[in-house]
């Protein structure tokens, strides 16, 4: 069994998904597919929710550029006898979205429910969307709502997954599924009341992985918009090349410090049960990607695999001769910057 996840920009319009039809059907194993929301939709929604909490009068204005995104693959790659249903269930959960989106905007708060709420809209769009294109183009499958499978808890006011739940549902679906293809919306579960909540951004590769582990997948398949892990960002170094091979922690070290080709929390689970990882490229489906698994190769004597870098990142430096044999200095500062949200990626202490 595989898994394969295929982000936003390789599910973003009709052309693109039906290269992703292609690489489905020339599977010859049993196979479960995780979507993102189509490019950008996710954003559209967030720029709503901050618009409407603002109290801004234009907070639906992205609303028809919504409905016209969905409908374009809807129209293109589904016969017209077939798409009323389909039509019918976006037209439905965007009329939802808009009633949430007036509640905040009368309100003027946005709580961690709702935002939850509106940013799943993605997910649950496009994997029915995408179920249906499958569906009416010669491909059997069947659509599994991740809430169902994928269960969070609140810790420190941030959702995580509740691992012996989350288990027990997915061994129990899986071992009773045997369909071929099985399409499973990312990013997206709910918590103990029932109430969807999310994994964060990126979280469609987190939901991959989870997937993989518990179902013990033989490869987890990341599909994006390049042809691996990069020797550095492609879009400034103009030398950078694909990678061939990494291991697991030359992988965690690159997305940890920049790389945003695979979301960091996603490495931990597949480490655990040492299932195997390939990025690869929608649009060049032959490229040979990014090997990623427990093995360290060194060819030709080649320490350094690749070089990251992380944008808008601040250094403090923090000195006098006021805290010699003072304590609780570092406490003060860290106290701080968790009190404004601000991650602290890296510490270094001299004397």
């Amino acid at each position: 069994m595989k898994v394969l996840k295929f982000g936003g920009t390789s599910v973003a319009n009709s052309k693109i998904l039906k290269k992703v039809l292609e690489i489905i059907k020339n599977q010859n194993e049993q196979i479960i597919i995780v979507v993102s929301a189509l490019g950008g939709i996710t954003d559209l929604l967030m720029e709503m929710l901050s618009l409407a909490q603002s109290r801004k009068d234009n907070f639906k204005s992205n609303l028809a550029l919504i409905e016209k995104r969905h409908l374009e693959p809807i129209k293109k790659c589904i016969p017209i006898q077939n798409q009323s249903s389909i039509i019918s269930y976006l037209k439905k959960h965007l009329n939802e979205l808009e009633s949430l989106l007036d509640a905040i905007f009368l309100l003027e708060e946005v709580t961690v429910k709702n935002n939850s709420a509106i940013a799943a809209y993605g997910e649950i769009l496009s994997s029915n969307i995408i179920y249906e294109i499958l569906r009416y183009n010669g491909v059997k499958s069947k659509l599994k709502d991740a809430r169902e499978l994928i269960q969070t808890e609140t810790y420190f006011e941030r959702e995580i997954v509740n691992q012996t739940i989350t288990v027990n549902q997915i061994k129990n679906y899986f071992d009773k599924n045997k369909s071929d293809v099985t399409i499973i919306p990312g990013f997206i579960a709910k918590n103990k009341n029932g109430v969807t909540t999310t994994l964060g951004r990126g979280g469609s590769d987190y939901s991959a992985a989870i997937i993989a582990s518990i179902v013990r997948a033989d490869l987890l398949e990341i599909w994006t918009d390049v042809s691996g892990m990069y020797t550095a960002h492609p879009k400034i170094v103009a030398q950078a090349k694909p990678i061939k091979k990494l291991s697991y922690y030359e992988a965690m070290e690159l997305s940890h410090f920049g790389a945003k080709v695979i979301y960091p929390p996603t490495l931990q689970p597949i480490i655990e049960k040492n299932i195997p990882i390939v990025i690869k490229n929608t649009f060049a489906p032959q490229d040979s990607g990014t090997l990623i698994d427990n093995s360290i190769n060194n060819e030709n004597g080649e320490i350094v695999k690749g070089i990251s870098h992380i944008d808008n990142v601040a250094m403090i430096n923090l000195e006098g001769s006021g805290m010699i044999g003072i304590t609780g200095f570092s406490k003060r500062l860290f106290e701080a910057l968790s009190d404004k949200d601000i991650n602290v990626i890296m510490i270094t202490q001299a004397s």
